[in-house]
């Protein structure tokens, strides 16, 4: 069964959907299963789809393992429910999706070339775009960042600040500095990333 959109159409539209509070709580209550745990369903879930795509080699597996959680947010909303797997099982599927999308893009990107010479200056090229991309990329999220309150600019920066257990133990820290729930902290997280995302694509194309 196709469990998620992928054609060009539906990937505009849902490139200005925005997750709500309230939509997060019903997420965070699907994938809670009936039982209250506080978030580390939420929690426990991201961890294995970061490690999910870190072991296909992906190269930001936090970010596709974020796009995943708010695809089957954004399904869970449009749908009322989903019945048709567990939780678990139903942010696989759509987990493999993101995956395949990934290789997609990627294959897109790459510079084509004649399958009978494959000259080492070509890998060169390739390689040499591929960092001065990244590198206006790293300097487009700069000049955004600078653009933020200084709270705004150090929440993002220590929300993603560590890896694994250090990541999810220094947001539980964040939690109870700021004196709200884990669940209220991803929600700011999220709407600061939604903001540098749209000023960073926007700074990028201004610089090409």
């Amino acid at each position: 069964m196709d469990t998620t959109v992928t054609d060009t159409g539906q990937r505009s539209k849902n490139a200005t959907w925005t997750l709500s509070e309230r939509s997060f709580e019903r997420f965070l209550d699907w994938l809670d299963n009936g039982s209250s745990t506080d978030g580390q369903a939420y929690l426990e879930m991201r961890r294995r789809l970061v490690t999910y795509f870190d072991r296909k080699n992906c190269l930001e597996p936090d970010e596709l393992a974020d796009e995943t959680l708010n695809r089957v947010a954004r399904r869970l909303e449009e749908e009322g429910s989903i019945e048709s797997d567990t939780p678990a099982k139903f942010c696989y599927t759509v987990a493999r999706y993101v995956f395949l999308e990934s290789l997609r893009s990627n294959r897109s990107k790459e510079v084509s070339i004649d399958e009978d010479i494959r000259p080492i200056v070509d890998d060169n090229r390739r390689q040499t775009n591929a960092a001065d991309e990244k590198e206006q990329m790293l300097q487009c999220l700069e000049k955004c960042c600078n653009t933020l309150e200084l709270a705004s600019r150090e929440l993002i920066v220590r929300y993603y600040h560590g890896k694994e257990r250090e990541k999810i133990e220094n947001r539980r820290r964040m939690a109870e500095n700021l004196g709200i729930s884990m669940n209220a902290l991803s929600i700011r997280a999220c709407r600061i990333r939604d903001r540098l995302e749209i000023c960073v694509r926007k700074c990028s194309c201004r610089e090409e």
